[in-house]
């Protein structure tokens, strides 16, 4: 499903409708989800889109031991942000599955390329 997002009359006469396919909505969604301080890069998004309004359900790692609560809570907004930003979806709701609590240890040993045992 694609969102059509009519623009708004800017006096010119050139007119119609920009397209934003789902696929889109999902890589923005992810892209603005990984941009949030605490949420590790492994993030994948389902999106339910309807004209121009999208549900999104965002599966994400976290980093161990930020907050949970405050991490899903800014990802949230910052996805609902970007998305309108970006692709003038307006998101009606987002469903975050937190997938896994990555420690510290291993999100610096994965940043300098060395294993962690």
């Amino acid at each position: 499903m694609t969102a059509a997002i009519t623009a708004p009359d800017t006096g010119t006469e050139t007119t119609g409708t920009t397209t934003v396919s789902e696929r889109a909505v999902r890589r923005i969604a992810a892209q603005a989800a990984r941009e949030v301080a605490g949420v590790e890069p492994d993030v994948t998004v389902q999106a339910a889109m309807s004209g121009e309004r999208a549900e999104l359900t965002v599966r994400l790692p976290i980093r161990y031991p930020l907050p949970v609560a405050g991490v899903t809570e800014e990802c949230r907004r910052h996805v609902v942000h970007r998305a309108h930003e970006l692709a003038g979806v307006i998101v009606t709701g987002v469903d975050i599955v937190v997938t896994a609590l990555v420690p510290e240890s291993r999100t610096a040993a994965a940043r300098s390329g060395r294993r962690v045992r």
